[in-house]
C-alpha cells in the first residue's frame, strides 16, 4: 500500500510539472516575417562552345604527305597545319601556265591577221567577210586566253589548297588521319578543329514561360539582355568558375520539339580553363524587390497547399500561404497568406499541431540563410 501511495504521487509530480511547461511554453526556433531583396537562383544544364570553332576540311584531294602541328597545340590564323601531295596540282599548274602562253601567241597572231585584213578592205583588196572572219578569230582568241587564264587560276587555288591552313586562332584538336592517308573533301571526319576559346560560349534553354516572365519582367528580350544581373557558372567537378558571365543572346524562336528557347552566355576564358564541348551549369540570379521571404522549412504540405505555423496569441496558428513558383530551393517568396511582422515557427513545420504554446520571448529566432 504504501509503494502504490508513492507511485501516485511519482505521477502526479510529472503531470504537474507537465502542465507547467505546456503553461510556459515550449522553445522553438521562430522568425519574423520581413520585407528584404531577395535573389533567387536557378541552375541550367548548358554546354561551352569556345567562341569560333572550325572544323578544318581539305579543298582537294589527295595523299597527306605532312602533318605540320601536334594534337592540341596552339595554332595562329593562317598557319600550315597538313601538306597533300602537290606533284599532280604543281603539273596542272605548268599545264596552265603553258596554256596561256600558247594562248596569247594565238591572241597575237589572230590581231596581226585582224590588222591586215582591215588594211586590205580600206584598199579594196579582201571583201568584207574575210575581214569579219578575221575579227571572229580575234573574238576566238581572246576568249581562249581568258579560259586559259581561268584555268591557271584554278590551279594555282588548287596547289594553294595542298596547303590546309587555318583559318582561326585556336587550339587544335585530336588528329585522326596519319601521314599516308587520302583525303579529300567529302571525308566524314575533319582533319582537325581548331578552336578559339580565349572567350566562351555557354548554350543553355529556359522554359517559354521562364522567357515569358523574363519579358513580363523586363518590358522585352532587349531589355532583358541588358538589365539581367551576371550570371555565374558551376563546372563540371562543382565548383564555381572565377569569372562571371554576361547573357548575351537570347533566341527568337521556341524549340517545337521541346517548347524551349536557347540562350547564350558569354565568359573570358584567360587561363583557358574552358575547352570546347565542355559542360556545366549557368546560375541565373533573379532579384526581388520588398519580398516577403521565409525559409522552407517552415512550410509543410497538406493537399498540395503550403501551410506554416504562425505564432498567435502565444500558440500555433495553421496558416495556408501563397508562394511564388520559382525558388531556390532554400526559400520561398510569399505572395499571400502572410503580412509583415508576422511571426511563424520557423521549423520542424511537419511535427506540430493546432494551439501548442509557444514562448516567444524564450524561444530563438532565426532568419533566412
Amino acid at each position: 500500500m504504501k509503494r502504490f501511495f508513492i507511485a501516485a504521487a511519482v505521477l502526479l509530480l510529472l503531470a504537474s510539472c507537465k502542465e507547467q511547461r505546456q503553461s510556459e511554453g515550449e522553445k522553438y526556433r521562430i522568425f519574423t516575417v520581413e520585407p528584404v531583396d531577395q535573389t533567387l537562383t536557378t541552375d541550367y544544364t548548358a554546354t561551352i562552345r569556345g567562341r569560333q570553332f572550325v572544323e578544318i576540311r581539305p579543298q582537294v584531294s589527295g595523299m597527306i604527305t605532312d602533318i605540320c602541328i601536334n594534337e592540341g597545340d596552339a595554332v595562329h590564323r593562317g598557319q600550315t597545319l597538313f601538306v597533300i601531295d602537290q606533284v599532280p596540282y604543281k603539273a596542272a599548274l605548268e599545264t596552265a601556265v603553258a596554256n596561256v602562253k600558247s594562248a596569247e601567241a594565238k591572241l597575237a597572231t589572230a590581231q596581226l591577221l585582224a590588222d591586215s585584213k582591215e588594211t586590205l578592205f580600206k584598199e579594196q583588196v579582201v571583201s568584207e567577210y574575210d575581214l569579219q572572219t578575221a575579227k571572229n578569230a580575234l573574238a576566238e582568241a581572246e576568249a581562249a586566253l581568258a579560259q586559259a587564264k581561268a584555268q591557271e587560276t584554278n590551279a594555282r587555288n588548287d596547289l594553294s589548297y595542298t596547303e590546309v591552313k587555318s583559318p582561326v586562332d585556336g587550339v587544335a584538336s585530336m588528329i585522326p588521319y596519319r601521314v599516308g592517308a587520302l583525303v579529300s573533301s567529302s571525308i566524314a571526319e575533319p582533319l582537325v578543329t581548331v578552336s578559339d576559346d580565349s572567350e566562351v560560349y555557354a548554350y543553355f534553354s529556359m522554359s517559354e514561360n521562364q522567357i515569358l516572365d523574363l519579358l513580363q519582367q523586363y518590358g522585352s528580350l532587349q531589355k532583358a539582355k541588358e538589365l539581367m544581373p551576371d550570371v555565374e557558372l558551376i563546372l563540371s567537378n562543382g565548383k564555381p568558375y572565377a569569372q562571371r558571365g554576361k547573357i548575351d543572346a537570347i533566341s527568337g524562336t521556341v524549340d517545337e520539339g521541346t517548347g524551349a528557347i536557347s540562350l547564350r552566355a558569354t565568359f573570358a576564358n584567360p587561363d583557358r580553363l574552358l575547352r570546347n564541348g565542355g559542360s556545366a551549369s549557368v546560375v541565373v540570379p533573379t532579384v526581388y524587390k520588398n519580398s516577403l521571404t521565409i525559409p522552407q522549412s517552415a512550410t509543410y504540405e497538406l493537399q498540395n497547399r503550403i501551410f506554416v505555423w504562425k505564432v498567435v496569441d502565444g500558440k500555433t496558428q495553421s496558416a495556408p500561404i501563397t508562394v511564388y513558383k520559382y525558388n531556390d530551393g532554400k526559400n520561398y517568396i510569399v505572395l499571400s497568406g502572410l503580412t509583415a511582422g508576422d511571426v511563424i515557427v520557423a521549423e520542424g513545420a511537419g511535427l506540430l499541431r493546432e494551439g501548442i504554446a509557444v514562448d516567444v520571448a524564450q524561444s530563438s529566432t532565426t532568419s533566412k540563410e
